[in-house]
């Protein structure tokens, strides 16, 4: 009884610790921030321990340049013997890789003796920024600027929709899992140029059409473009060139980083939810990014070190000053105190200190300072001679209000103009200019400019401007066949006319169109040119008389300014007139200036198109209106058959739809109407409707 006892104390026991412990994440924490000297080989930590209750070690660890990473250049390595441990360089991604060679697990004990035997080197003799070093106990790439891990999951041909559904599922080390979000320049490059893969991510314009938005992670719902190809970014998008494009008419909804050799390394383009079945553009899996999510763990599965390659300017390294000054600089350089020469090699120190300035220079001039390395480290200052302006043409004269073209050579670089001495807005850029809708005479200046240098004076232009003369295009109406005296308009110029004549005025020969060059003498030289054009009227002739019911219209050929009349006396621009009875009528159209007239006769009558015979009182006969006018009218109606129905006149002026007293059927019929000798005859049908 007693031993059952014991054996359920030690079972609850073992339960209660690995309750406590079960799937404890480690703790891991390394030193070693240190200045790197070009072409040696560095331990990237000096000290590092790995804490973990519940394991005593693992399967691998992971080393990466997370940031700063030189493909080509740069390269980590294990050095010394670790008979437990090999190593995997990875050089697209940066990363080295430490496990067993049995695939046993390892001891953090000799995890830790491997991990301060890697080594960083670098190729090149003059190196440039920092390098940040991710020690992390997981395979997904850890950034320490985010303090997220990413991690690419390869799936052939996987949907967008679907890989959002499986990141989302997946977790690390207690952390919760979504399609990847990149907001910096740092993360794109490291995510996208730096992962192990390319794929989906969080970005999607499915809602809004060009608006694009992150639908996954902390930044669910921001925007982060608007637009197609030439849109913009209200913080940070990586799009590869011309992209998004909506390529194809194919709703292209959702992102994706490109195919390595597509264009920008590491960038986006936009596809549709299963992407293409094959090629470049099939979906190759996704990016799933960890960290950041509401109740998300605190982890210290990752550690990092970083090394100082050079000591980092508050200006541009190579920096551009101006002859006859001086340039103060500041380095950061936290490592330590810089000591300033003037040679590679060898000399006396001028300065010591991270601030440097320079005494005042001339011309382009080297230093080197001492970074506690075997090379001292060149900065370069450029100095621009300044520059002048060595030729203009001035003065310049300008004829009217016009566009005044400025021009001026520089010893270097270019030309900025101005509208005074002092004035510090600049009205153009270049050494031939136009300054446009220039009024009256004035000065401007012209400065010489080699990048941010600038000429020590402005230089004056004048500008002087002369009236051109006074003369303006010109409209000559004449009737046909006559010739007429046209003038230039002004006296006491110089002229040339397009005929090649020479005076003030010339007789026309017949063409349409005249012009003249009208020059103002000396100094002025001032020219304008006058176009005349001659329109020849011609005698109006009437074409036709549409009539309809009480309204007429006069139809008339010919080139003029005509006006009508009915009555020879009252005339009127517009041709239409109304009238209220019918009766015969006579139109006269002529010519405002003169060149012509002419008249036609024309009747007024109504002739209607149906009526209804049914007795109704309305519209019962077909009857011509105002035909009584007319006393010799005769109007002869037939059916469709060419039959004579009946005939209409003075003393039988309308048809009640019969023949011999019997009513006809509904049908169209047919009339011929000769109401006047003088007027033609007319022909037409009408309906009869019961």
């Amino acid at each position: 009884m007693k031993n059952c006892i014991l054996f359920l104390f030690l079972i609850v026991v073992f339960l209660i610790s690995n309750t406590i412990y079960c799937n404890v994440a480690p703790i891991i924490k390394a030193t070693g921030n240190q200045k790197y000297c070009p072409k040696t080989n560095l331990k990237i930590v000096t000290t590092i321990t790995i804490t973990d209750p519940d394991d005593t070690g693992t399967d691998a660890f992971y080393i990466q340049i997370s940031s700063g990473y030189v493909f080509g250049e740069d390269i980590l390595k294990l050095s010394g013997l670790h008979p437990t441990i090999i190593s995997d360089w990875d050089i697209s991604t940066g990363k080295l890789k430490l496990y067993s060679p049995s695939g046993a697990q390892i001891t953090y004990l000799d995890f830790i003796a491997a991990i301060e035997d890697i080594e960083f080197f670098n190729s090149s003799s003059f190196p440039n920024s920092s390098r940040t070093f991710s020690i992390s106990i997981g395979d997904a790439n850890y950034l320490p600027l985010t303090d997220h891990y990413y991690l690419f999951i390869p799936d052939l041909g996987i949907r967008w929709n679907d890989a959002k559904v499986a990141a989302a599922a997946s977790t690390y080390y207690g952390l919760q899992g979504y399609l990847a979000t990149i907001t910096s320049d740092e993360e794109a490059r490291f995510a996208g140029k730096q992962a192990a893969g390319t794929g989906w991510i969080g970005g999607t314009d499915e809602e809004n059409e060009s608006v694009w938005k992150w639908a996954t992670g902390p930044e669910r719902g921001t925007i982060f473009w608007n637009g197609y190809v030439n849109g913009t970014t209200p913080n940070f998008a990586f799009w590869n060139t011309n992209e998004p494009n909506q390529f194809g008419g194919i709703p292209e909804n959702y992102a994706h980083i490109t195919a390595p050799g597509v264009g920008i390394l590491g960038s986006w383009n936009d596809l549709p939810d299963a992407g293409e079945s094959s090629g470049n553009y099939q979906p190759k899996g996704y990016i799933v990014e960890y960290g950041g999510m509401p109740g998300d763990p605190i982890i210290e599965i990752s550690t990092t070190t970083s090394i100082t390659i050079q000591a980092t300017p508050s200006l541009k390294a190579d920096e551009v000053i101006c002859s006859q000054t001086a340039l103060t600089t500041t380095f950061n350089f936290p490592e330590g105190v810089l000591d300033w020469y003037t040679n590679l090699t060898g000399g006396a120190k001028i300065a010591t200190g991270n601030t440097f300035t320079t005494p005042v220079l001339t011309q382009k001039t080297t230093y080197y300072y001492d970074f506690g390395c075997t090379e001292r480290v060149p900065f370069t200052v450029d100095v621009i001679a300044i520059p002048t302006i060595t030729s203009t043409i001035n003065p310049i004269p300008l004829c009217g209000t016009n566009d005044i073209n400025l021009e001026a050579s520089a010893s270097a670089g270019t030309v900025n103009w101005y509208s005074s001495s002092t004035s510090t807005k600049i009205e153009a850029i270049g050494t031939k200019v136009t300054i446009p809708n220039i009024k009256q005479s004035g000065t401007y200046y012209a400065e010489a400019v080699d990048r941010k240098c600038t000429s020590l004076q402005r230089t004056p232009l004048n500008i002087i401007v002369y009236q051109s003369p006074d003369v303006s295009d010109e409209e000559i109406i004449i009737c046909q066949g006559k010739s007429i005296s046209i003038t230039a308009g002004v006296a006491n110029m110089n002229y040339l006319w397009s005929t090649g004549e020479k005076t003030q005025s010339i007789f026309i020969n017949g063409l349409k169109n005249y012009s003249v060059i009208v020059t103002s003498p000396a100094p002025e030289n001032c020219s304008k040119t006058k176009n005349i054009t001659i329109i020849e009227n011609t005698v109006p002739k009437i074409a036709e008389i549409i009539v309809t019911e009480f309204n007429a219209k006069i139809v008339t050929n010919g080139i003029g300014d005509f006006e009508y009349s009915i009555d020879e006396k009252n005339y009127q621009d517009s041709p239409l007139f109304n009238f209220e009875k019918g009766g015969l009528y006579t139109a006269y159209v002529r010519d405002k200036n003169k060149c012509g007239k002419d008249s036609q006769r024309f009747v007024i009558i109504s002739i209607p198109a149906f009526f209804t015979p049914n007795n109704d009182g309305s519209n019962d006969f077909w009857t011509v209106k105002n035909i009584e006018v007319y006393k010799a009218f005769k109007i002869d109606i037939f059916n469709r058959y060419g039959k004579l129905i009946t005939q209409l006149n003075v003393s039988n002026k309308q048809w009640d739809g019969t023949l011999n007293g019997k009513p006809l059927p509904a049908d169209d019929y047919w009339y011929v109407a000769k109401i006047d000798e003088s007027i033609p005859i007319k022909k037409g049908h009408f309906s009869l409707k019961r």
